[in-house]
């Protein structure tokens, strides 16, 4: 036989969503219309039955690797049909590429990653979004955070800016391989001879000849690769934000990179 506690036994009661975050029923008027608080101070209506499943959540819980959370504002998260927005999978792909407590190989990249505190809130990231997102015919548009500044490792309203892959592409480092030698050389023999190597404009990996040494090749990888980057950068022109393409016009590529 089911018990059913009185209704002045459940006012007052706590539970922890699946989350983890304490809530307490401030309201009971049935099993069907209760009104629970959580400690951030946020309150909402909802049934009995959810609150003891813990299925109750909080706009301000730390939902997406402890750090990210939707917020109170008019940007959702999710279409009707329960498909979530593309704000918000950039949104938590973001995040994960932070602060993934158990990064795979494919963040490993992003170890020392971050993302600016107003990012933490959904509603901030989403508004940015909705004013900078642009589309190029079919092409992927990536969130691109070091272009605009080279070198940054924070995620944040003034350092990133949407890149068609096509141009993201162009700074893929392949750190891993390319051993102690500058960027774009590789060592030819033991006659101490130096190759340099960069894709071309389609992006075919392209031989730039033979130096006698890793300085002399990494010039002329440098030359190569800033020219590459201005010619890509003038046919996208009039379709990426002027921010991006100036950067792309004063980028330097550095034998430190």
């Amino acid at each position: 036989m089911i018990t059913v506690q009185p209704k002045l036994e459940r006012l007052g009661e706590i539970s922890y969503n699946a989350l983890g975050y304490k809530m307490k029923i401030i309201e009971y008027n049935n099993a069907r219309n209760i009104i629970v608080q959580f400690e951030d101070g946020y309150t909402t209506k909802s049934e009995y039955a959810c609150f003891s499943k813990g299925q109750i959540l909080s706009p301000y819980n730390k939902r997406i690797c402890g750090v990210g959370y939707i917020g109170k504002g008019e940007y959702s998260y999710y279409y009707k049909n329960n498909k979530p927005l593309q704000s918000y999978v950039i949104w938590s792909n973001m995040l994960t590429r932070c602060y993934s407590k158990n990064p795979c190989k494919t963040y490993a990249s992003y170890i020392e990653c971050s993302v600016h505190g107003s990012w933490h809130n959904f509603q901030n990231f989403a508004k940015w979004y909705d004013e900078n997102f642009y589309q190029i015919g079919n092409e992927k548009i990536s969130l691109d955070k070091d272009i605009l500044v080279k070198g940054n490792k924070i995620y944040g309203p003034e350092n990133c800016v949407f890149t068609p892959s096509r141009i993201n592409n162009l700074f893929i480092k392949g750190n891993k391989i390319r051993g102690d030698y500058p960027i774009g050389v590789t060592c030819r023999d033991n006659n101490g001879r130096y190759n340099a190597f960069c894709n071309n404009i389609q992006g075919h990996r392209t031989s730039l000849s033979v130096f006698a040494s890793p300085e002399e090749a990494f010039q002329a990888y440098k030359n190569f690769k800033e020219k590459i980057i201005k010619e890509v950068a003038e046919k996208y022109k009039f379709k990426i934000p002027t921010i991006l393409y100036e950067a792309l016009l004063k980028y330097e590529v550095e034998i430190t990179d």
